[in-house]
């Protein structure tokens, strides 16, 4: 199938760039055919985020978008910054918040539904959507630039043989690419490494997002109100923290970030999120409550620093699979969809030049590069380098004298050469932490949380989590680090199972419970763990994340 545009993923990057071509397609009065392909069996399914939306990107895109009924509802209207000790709270007063986490005139919001109201848009417009379909493979053409996407086959048994129902994929020809799959998307990754786009780059950094959605009771319940914490139940050398957001209809977001740059083995990000549940500043808001949500998904925290090369011949990245997250103001959305925007005009104007020969796109980058995009990520470049570098406290009061008395703007900037998956120290000399049975009530296992993340995946499939080398889980992995996938995996996916006499250990893949956050393509120690895409609509699908 041939078309001007085709864009991989239908995140808020994606729905701009498809809503973007089309709206320059129709003021100029030059056709041009776009397509979206989404491995969601809908749009919004595997989108889950916070999230408190600064509409600065929306209000370019879609000016009217109040009158179009945008689900942009709730306003905030109170914030509280909290630091926490294990039984007490601080609160940090808001006047002290640095510009970048001040959020009036932002809005809490449900990203999915938000991306499913862009979809509506873009649909509107004349772009082709498909939910469903997995984009599993890059096309090249002979000189080797990008030719298109393959979506995956559907219905390959596990031994990789071809069932009844089985489909072959389609080939989706275009004269550019843009992907935006989110954060350490699989092609992107596979993109990166071909061209080289991360030569003069510093490695990315990831953190892990785990959220849950509440419904509690009317006096629990403040519409509008934005709550942050940092502290407790973490160590002052790992970074992380949290968030409640009161959205409408009496619920609460909840949410926990834990950097995968941490230390200690024994470490499980889902555990600590569910400590952070019970303390009594966290813990007031929920009791009573009922969880009616959860999923987790990997977020960058590399900064612009860590933005590797846009653009190559006959395709660009776009969103987060580039890594455009501002991470003191903890906020993505409006700089994805800025890119995917600036994508969208550059490849635009060169399809309609006078010379439009598909090739390279460094037009792109210095768009980037001359956008607000570029000028919020350099001021905020240092926040994650000094939290890395000299913990919680230190972090607090860099980032305080950086963003307050220079504006971001210091003569220097940091950096944080080594990645996240070489910064484990053995088990044996890390701290065992012992971890809290569930209660069921604040606090939950993980088999019960995927439950209710409506995960699924077509079980006679191969499974999407790959190994290189099938040896390392136990003779490498088990011996140093107590094979620290059983802890990381937000979903029970990697488990060790032994023998009646507890020998034998043996590394058993549970694929079925994979919510696609990508934690072990980015945090399994020799990167033997490659994530790549199940087959369409599979994983979790979320109504309101």
């Amino acid at each position: 199938m041939e078309f001007d545009v085709v864009i991989v993923g239908g995140g808020p990057a994606g729905l701009s760039a498809a809503i973007k071509l089309r709206q320059l397609s129709e003021q100029s009065g030059k056709e041009l055919s776009v397509v979206l392909v989404e491995k969601g069996a809908e749009i919004g399914a595997h989108i889950l985020s916070g999230a408190v939306i600064e509409p600065k990107a929306l209000n370019e895109l879609i000016p009217d978008w109040k009158e179009l009924g945008a689900p942009l509802n709730v306003p905030v209207t109170k914030e509280k910054f909290m630091f926490l000790g294990k039984k007490r709270s601080l609160s940090w007063p808001t006047s002290m918040l640095i510009p970048q986490q001040k959020n009036h005139g932002n809005y809490i919001v449900s990203l999915g539904n938000v991306c499913r109201w862009l979809a509506e848009q873009a649909e509107a417009k004349g772009v082709e959507i498909f939910p469903g379909f997995t984009a599993s493979e890059i096309l090249y053409n002979e000189d080797g630039s990008i030719k298109g996407i393959a979506t995956g086959d559907m219905g390959i048994a596990e031994d990789g043989s071809e069932k009844e129902t089985f489909q072959a994929g389609y080939e989706l020809h275009g004269k550019y690419t843009i992907f935006a799959e989110g954060c350490r998307g699989h092609l992107g990754k596979e993109l990166i490494e071909k061209f080289a786009l991360d030569a003069e780059a510093d490695p990315q950094h990831y953190g892990i997002g785990i959220k849950e959605l509440w419904k509690v009771p009317d006096e629990q319940h403040e519409e509008g109100l934005v709550v942050h914490s940092a502290g407790w139940p973490l160590d002052s050398k790992t970074y992380g923290g949290s968030f409640l957001y009161h959205l409408d209809d009496n619920q609460i977001a909840v949410g926990f970030v834990l950097g995968l740059s941490y230390q200690n083995p024994h470490m499980s990000p889902f555990e600590e999120f569910q400590r952070f549940k019970t303390h009594p500043s966290i813990a007031k808001y929920l009791t009573g409550g009922e969880r009616i949500s959860y999923g987790a998904r990997a977020l960058n925290e590399g900064g612009i620093q860590a933005i590797p090369t846009l653009h190559f011949a006959g395709g660009v990245l776009a969103g987060c699979e580039a890594g455009f997250l501002n991470v003191p103001k903890i906020k993505g959305t409006h700089t994805a969809m800025k890119s995917g925007m600036l994508a969208a005009k550059s490849i635009f104007d060169k399809l309609i030049s006078d010379n439009p020969t598909i090739g390279d796109l460094p037009e792109y980058e210095k768009a980037y590069r001359g956008s607000w995009i570029y000028d919020e990520l350099y001021r905020a470049r240092n926040t994650y380098p000094a939290f890395h570098k000299w913990g919680l406290l230190g972090g607090v009061l860099f980032t305080g004298i950086d963003q307050l008395l220079f504006r971001g703007k210091m003569p220097f900037t940091l950096t944080v050469p080594k990645p996240d998956h070489l910064m484990l120290k053995p088990a044996a000399e890390s701290k065992v932490i012992e971890y809290p049975k569930p209660d069921g009530k604040l606090t939950f296992d993980r088999l019960s949380s995927v439950y209710i993340s409506n995960t699924n995946h077509e079980e006679d499939q191969p499974i999407h989590l790959k190994l290189k080398d099938t040896s390392i889980p136990i003779e490498h992995n088990l011996a140093l680090y107590n094979e620290p996938a059983q802890r990381y995996c937000p979903a029970g996916v990697y488990e060790i199972i032994r023998d009646d006499n507890g020998n034998n250990p043996q590394l058993q893949i549970n694929a079925q419970n994979c919510v696609h956050c990508k934690t072990c393509d980015i945090k399994d120690p020799t990167q033997n763990v490659t994530w790549v895409v199940p087959e369409g609509a599979g994983g979790p699908n979320y109504p309101n994340m």
